[in-house]
This record gives C-alpha cells, structure tokens and sequence, in this order.
C-alpha cells in the first residue's frame, strides 16, 4: 500500500473513531470528524463496506423521503434531509472497523468518555438541589424541568446516551475477555457512577429500558443471578433521594400534570387519529410539529398540560404518523434484523469470555433497550442517540462477520 494511501487509510480509521467518542461531548465536533473521515476514506479508495441491515435502512431512508415528497410542505422537512448525513455514520464505522479488538477498545473508549460525562452530571445535580434549596422551591418540582444534562443540551439525549453505554458496559463486564483484572475492577468501578447519573437523571423510560437490557444481559449470564435484579432495585429505591423516590411511584402514580403521563396519552392518541387518516405516507417528515394541533382529538380539555407537543414521543406511533407505516416497518426490519443476525452469531461461536460474545450481546442488549425506551421516547429522532445507536449497530456486525468464520457447532472453519 503506497504512503499516501496508508496515510489516509489510518486518518479514516481515526477520524471516525474521535466522531464517535465525540458524541457524547458535542454533536458539532463529531460531524466534523465524520466529514473528515469521509473524506480521507474517499482519497484512501477503501472499498465501502455495508453490513446487512442497510437494505432496510435505506428502504427507511428511501419512504421517508417518499413521505416528504408527498408533504403538505416539503421544504419543512428539510432538516430530516439534512440528518442523511448522520445514518452515513454506519457505513463508516463498518468500512474502518475492521476487527473486533478495534471494535473493543473503541467502546472502552466510550465508557471513559460516558464515565466523565456521568461526573459532570452527577456535580449538576448537587448544584441543582443546592439552587432549590436557597431560592424554597418544591425541588421534585423545580427538578423535572431543569434536569441534569452534562455536557449535552436536553437531559433526554444526556440520559439516552448513558444508557448506551451502560448496556455496552455491562456486557463487558459479564461477557469480554480481560486479560488485566484491573481492568475489571476499574470496569465496575466506573459503573458507579454511570447508574447514579442514570437514576438522577430522572427519565423514567431510560430506567425501564435499562432494566430490561440488564435482565437479558443476566439471564445470557447466569439466569439464577436475574433475581439479585428486583433486589439492586429495592436498595436502590432505598438510597436515593426522596425526588427520586416519588418519580419511581409517578410511573403509577402521577403528581397530576407535573409527570408526563397525562400528556403522554394525549400525543400518542393524536397520533394515532394521523395514522388512521394518513396509513401509507404519514404527513410528511416535520409536519407532526406543523399540524399537530390540527389533530388533537376534540375531547381532550384546554389547557393541555405542560410538556412538548413537536413530537408523538414513541418512535412506532411518531414515526407511522409522520412518515407512513411501510416506511415505519422497515425501521423495525432493521431492528429485528440485527437482533436475529446477533442471537445467530451467538449460537456459532465458541462459549466463554471474548470479544464476539461481548459485542453481539453488546448489540442485543442496545437494540433492546432503544426499542423499550422507545415506546416512550423519540430516541432515534436525537441525532446523538442515532449516532451512537448506529456505532453500536457497525461493531455487532464486525462480530457477526467474525462468527461467520466458524460452523454452525462452533468449530473454526
């Protein structure tokens, strides 16, 4: 390979992995390094690499903007055009990441990242309780509305990409193979304080969502150890503060409107007055935020209670209003998709720690956790979770493609 062209081959290789990292730091920077990795991939003429779920994703990508022809106003859904960009991240990752030690240490390098990320969030939360307190509000009150963020801007996509990485984390610590036990060590220490900035971060669908990964997680483990789960819980519940602790009983019962719930049901059941009326198409990307109101069903009462009305808050009824149900279907191939192809490689390699079994659970468990939290949260609408959702998705398959290499019984080939 000529100088040059090795030059470039590593600059992709590296431009892509700091986009990815990034992330959790600043959204601008890591489309910076994705533009840059691009670019270098171009000039180091690397042959693009597709793993299986893009035929999916490019039927997903194809209806939307299928949708967005057929909209009342096109140029509205512009900026869905723009976040094209975003989905190149999966072609990307898959071209550079060429193995899974790479795969590896590039998650490594995100739990670091999320490590500190969880830091700053855990220090805004005692500032926050501390703010509360001089100036005598109710703080589970003033809380819900000024959230721990980090370094991101909504505590959405903060507490969505933690749950990424905690999912991934957990995986390697169950699952991958660690030649150090230091490194196991400062694994779980690192732990701590990426489920403290979790359980303060107060979004409820991202601790469902949790749970449910971590219980496939400890079942693929040690199923007996899935009952130390509701018992974590319960301590949990017992040391957190009081805030938290009335959160936890909102998911049954709400403070009125102060918690989502009430305005929950009414985004969902106008979404689903859109879906009935626009089943093929949708209204077009963007147009939930332009119409809403116009399809808010007549019997719910004004005022309506505080919360955001941009979008339906669920990715299958937001994306089925907005963009059709085809198009939405193909949005849960890709999901089913990659679950299927990683259970698959599961069953093809051989048993015990290493980096294959890390990275495919690793993918089950992430994909798990997007779909649970999505059903209460337009999580791949954020540009961030969508990016790392997507380095997720290129790593599993580097596995996946690395489980190919042996037969069906686990023998090398």
């Amino acid at each position: 390979m000529p100088s040059a062209q090795r030059f470039f081959h590593q600059a992709a290789f590296w431009s892509a992995c700091g986009s990815a990292v990034a992330i959790l730091f600043s959204i601008a920077a890591s489309q910076i390094l994705l533009g840059a990795a691009i670019l270098a991939i171009l000039l180091s003429r690397q042959k693009i690499l597709l793993p299986r779920p893009w035929l999916p994703l490019a039927l997903f990508l194809l209806g939307s903007m299928i949708s967005l022809a057929a909209s009342r106003h096109p140029l509205e859904g512009l900026p869905q055009v723009r976040k094209l960009y975003v989905y190149l991240m999966l072609v990307v990752m898959f071209t550079v990441i060429q193995n899974m030690a790479a795969a590896r240490n590039l998650l490594l390098a995100w739990c670091a990242a999320a490590g500190i990320e969880s830091v700053i969030g855990i220090v805004q939360f005692v500032h926050k309780w501390q703010t509360a307190r001089d100036l005598h509000r109710n703080f589970y009150e003033y809380y819900l509305n000024a959230r721990i963020t980090g370094t991101m801007s909504h505590w959405m996509t903060f507490s969505g990409e933690e749950m990424l990485v905690l999912v991934v984390l957990a995986s390697f610590l169950l699952f991958g193979k660690v030649s150090d036990k230091r490194m196991l060590i400062a694994g779980w220490l690192l732990a701590l304080p990426l489920c403290v900035a979790l359980i303060l971060s107060d979004t409820r669908s991202v601790w469902i969502a949790v749970v449910c990964a971590m219980v496939y997680l400890t079942w693929c483990y040690r199923k007996v150890l899935v009952l130390a789960i509701p018992v974590l819980g319960l301590i949990a519940y017992a040391v957190a503060p009081a805030s938290i602790q009335e959160r936890v009983v909102s998911i049954v019962h709400p403070h009125g409107t102060t918690d989502s719930n009430d305005f929950r049901i009414i985004v969902w059941r106008t979404g689903v007055r859109i879906i009935e009326a626009h089943p093929l198409l949708g209204l077009g990307p963007e147009e939930v935020h332009q119409q809403f109101y116009e399809w808010l069903p007549s019997d719910i009462p004004q005022p309506l209670p505080p919360g955001y009305y941009g979008h339906l808050h669920s990715i299958y009824i937001h994306y089925a209003a907005e963009r059709g149900i085809p198009t939405t279907l193909m949005l849960l191939w890709m999901l089913g998709l990659i679950v299927w192809d990683a259970a698959r490689a599961l069953r093809r390699i051989p048993r015990g720690r290493g980096d294959a079994t890390f990275l495919l659970h690793a993918g089950i468990g992430c994909v798990l956790a997007i779909m649970v939290e999505g059903f209460f949260e337009l999580n791949l609408g954020d540009s961030e979770v969508l990016t790392m959702f997507l380095v997720m998705t290129a790593c599993t398959y580097v596995a996946v493609q690395a489980a190919n290499l042996y037969t069906s019984e686990g023998e090398p080939i």
